[in-house]
């Protein structure tokens, strides 16, 4: 085999095993399942769910884990979970804002927690979009909120689930974050008022 013909080999595996690991991103249910992790806590063996996103430390972000703290990164589009007692780790895949515009970033907390909350558009969604409705209930198909939502402290932004599946990996919403139903179901038990919550 030739040097060329070397180069491309390498190439072409190199391209399928980047293609492999986009196609974990696309695996909700299989990727994130909770399995026992090898660290330890001050409170027993750390439970951590299976991802094919780079699983980080706290301590570069909060000063401690009062009530849980959440993190979410806008760019690598995830949201990172630990409980307080460190004894829960979780990664999950997020929608993001479709623009910088639409984008908060920084320091928030959890100030309510919704099962099967009612969705109104914000006054800006509805210039930039009169056709959509006024209001959809709590627990309708349609609903943009999904299953459960965290509200934060600032008006109109959330942590929410979303019965439209395209849109977790992408830059899709309208300045909230979205996870997969099943998603926030996990999270939404293990977090309370005032979980630290911080964008960046």
């Amino acid at each position: 085999m030739g040097a060329d013909q070397s180069k491309k080999l390498d190439r072409r595996t190199l391209l399928g095993c980047a293609a492999v690991g986009l196609g974990a991103l696309a695996m909700p249910a299989l990727a994130q399942e909770a399995v026992p992790a090898a660290a330890t806590s001050p409170a027993g063996p750390v439970r951590n769910n299976i991802s094919s996103f780079r699983m980080l430390d706290w301590q570069p972000y909060f000063s401690s884990l009062r009530k849980g703290a959440i993190l979410v990164d806008t760019t690598s589009r995830c949201l990172h979970f630990w409980s307080e007692d460190q004894s829960s780790y979780l990664l999950f895949p997020t929608s993001v804002p479709l623009s910088d515009e639409l984008t908060r970033r920084g320091r928030t907390e959890v100030v309510q927690k919704v099962v099967a909350p009612p969705w109104r558009p914000t006054p800006s969604m509805r210039e930039r979009n009169p056709e959509w409705p006024d209001f959809v209930p709590g627990g309708a198909p349609d609903n943009p909120l999904g299953t459960h939502a965290l509200y934060l402290s600032w008006t109109y932004y959330r942590i929410h689930g979303t019965h439209d599946t395209r849109k977790i990996g992408r830059r899709s919403s309208n300045g909230c974050i979205g996870l997969y139903n099943e998603h926030i179901q996990q999270l939404f038990p293990l977090t309370s008022v005032g979980t630290q919550v911080l964008l960046i």
